[in-house]
């Protein structure tokens, strides 16, 4: 491949990388646009992943029918990846939102990054470079900023909340690592779609097994926000999210992620009623900074 189309490579993986981050980070926006209905964690997923399915189980379909048929082994594998990546993390994350605001949750999950980085390290054997430690801090830096007020407040269930969140960015971390490898055999769209089903299958089993049937019978309101929230905030961000992992890694895709919780902001102040400061505004600025980072330590060399 030659250097110029090794940078386009890069940069529209970068692209598909950064639309991902920032449709999948309105998730936490609509989450609590919903949340004003009284609905709960294991209600709201249920609809969630209810909307998504249809279009994630066409595409299983397709992908069945123009491939050969999974080992076994794989089988395995993608229900693990399945339960962890899209139940375990989006159920923790949504869960935890219910105690903590908007951005602290933000914040949390913007760790994934790290713990990426170490489970790349410790187990592909990945040198990791000064340059993208260094993105790390200073684009962290601007996250404790742009939400100091969030982690100023205190409360009797803020530490469930960031505890059941920090689970969740864990868990996504692991995804990430177990997906980049399988989507380089398997495909993006058959990887995705299948570990999307059986995702939706347990959220769905979950709350028929927890909830009542009449649970289903919601305010119109909370049935488009969860159109929004699987179309826009699942089914979009999962397709573009594995896009990048393939075309520039899952560490740089990851960390590109960091960009999220500056979108949101402008999102917050639009539905939310958020008030932005200038310390939001700065730290922002050092998000951009460290991205803008990420993306010079990861370029390809020209020749």
């Amino acid at each position: 491949m030659e250097a110029s189309q090794q940078r386009q490579h890069h940069l529209t993986g970068m692209g598909l990388a950064i639309t991902g981050a920032v449709l999948f980070s309105a998730k936490a926006i609509v989450a609590k646009l919903i949340y004003r209905y009284h609905v709960d964690a294991v209600t709201l997923i249920a609809f969630r992943m209810l909307f998504s399915l249809p279009i994630f189980a066409a595409i299983a379909l397709w992908q069945a029918r123009s491939n050969a048929p999974l080992s076994k082994r794989d089988r395995w594998r993608i229900l693990a990846l399945g339960l962890l990546g899209y139940y375990l993390s989006s159920f923790l994350d949504f869960l935890g939102l219910q105690y903590i605001s908007a951005g602290l949750e933000r914040l949390i999950l913007f760790l994934t990054p790290s713990f990426v980085l170490l489970m790349s390290m410790l187990f592909f054997k990945r040198k990791i470079k000064p340059v993208e430690w260094t993105s790390l801090l200073v684009a962290y830096s601007g996250i404790v900023l742009v939400f100091m007020h969030d982690l100023a407040k205190d409360g009797q269930q803020v530490a469930l909340g960031a505890a059941l969140v920090l689970g969740a960015a864990i868990a996504y971390a692991a995804y990430l690592i177990q997906s980049g490898e399988m989507v380089l055999r398997l495909g993006t769209l058959r990887l995705v779609s299948y570990a999307m089903c059986v995702s939706s299958a347990a959220c769905i089993g979950q709350f028929f097994i927890l909830r009542p049937i009449s649970m289903l019978n919601q305010p119109v309101q909370v049935l488009w926000l969860s159109i929004v929230n699987a179309i826009f905030c699942t089914v979009l961000p999962v397709l573009l999210t594995m896009f990048a992992v393939k075309k520039i890694g899952a560490a740089t895709t990851s960390q590109l992620g960091m960009i999220g919780p500056v979108s949101t902001l402008g999102l917050g102040v639009v539905f939310l009623a958020e008030v932005i400061t200038g310390w939001q505004l700065l730290g922002a600025g050092l998000v951009m900074v460290g991205m803008y980072m990420v993306g010079w330590a990861t370029r390809p060399p020209s020749r």
